[in-house]
């Protein structure tokens, strides 16, 4: 199964995309887990995000469509895969679109998890606090949420015109959230 798990910041993609990708057996696949491994091993790369992500900006699409492809091109992502954070924005969806297409691959479903963007504010105020993260506080957080109903919201409408939009309630019990996910992936066949 091929899959992208797309909502807000704090929407609880991450938290949702393990069980997913062990639910299905694929490998979960987060953009964000890659540039935050890069950033804690002091690489070049990871010099080069920390300053992007503290600024409350993503990362350039080029460098993201890299590392994406080439982490999709290994071994344990040929049966499938459950991409977290990645497309955000429509030129992300074409490089990812002419990627799956080239190597004779689609996508299985798009899971949006909707949550009150209020509501994400205080829960990624919360995770600052309890996980010490520079690039969480609240001028950050708004940026972040701008830019994503600016670049990643126009991507919903984009999955949907295709028929692969999974709209999933996320607000709830982690378990709560967790069963709705597989009961619309399970209703899709």
């Amino acid at each position: 199964m091929r899959l992208l798990i797309v909502g807000a910041p704090g929407a609880g993609k991450g938290t949702q995309a393990g069980s997913i990708a062990e639910h299905y057996g694929i490998p979960a696949i987060s953009t964000g887990d890659i540039f935050r491994a890069n950033i804690k091993n002091g690489t070049e790369l990871g010099r080069k995000v920390k300053a992007i992500m503290d600024a409350g900006d993503l990362v350039p699409d080029e460098v993201t469509d890299e590392i994406v492809v080439d982490r999709l091109g290994q071994a344990d992502a040929a049966t499938g895969f459950l991409l977290d954070g990645y497309p955000r924005n429509l030129h992300q969806v074409d490089a990812l679109d002419a990627y799956l297409k080239g190597s004779g691959l689609a996508l299985d479903a798009v899971v949006s998890l909707d949550v009150d963007p209020e509501l994400l504010t205080a829960r990624l105020l919360k995770r600052a606090q309890i996980e010490g993260r520079t690039d969480d506080n609240e001028e950050t957080i708004r940026n972040r949420m701008k830019v994503y109903a600016e670049q990643t919201e126009p991507l919903l409408s984009h999955y949907e015109k295709a028929g692969l939009l999974v709209s999933v309630d996320g607000v709830g019990e982690i378990d709560e959230v967790r069963e709705r996910i597989f009961a619309a992936l399970d209703a899709r066949g």
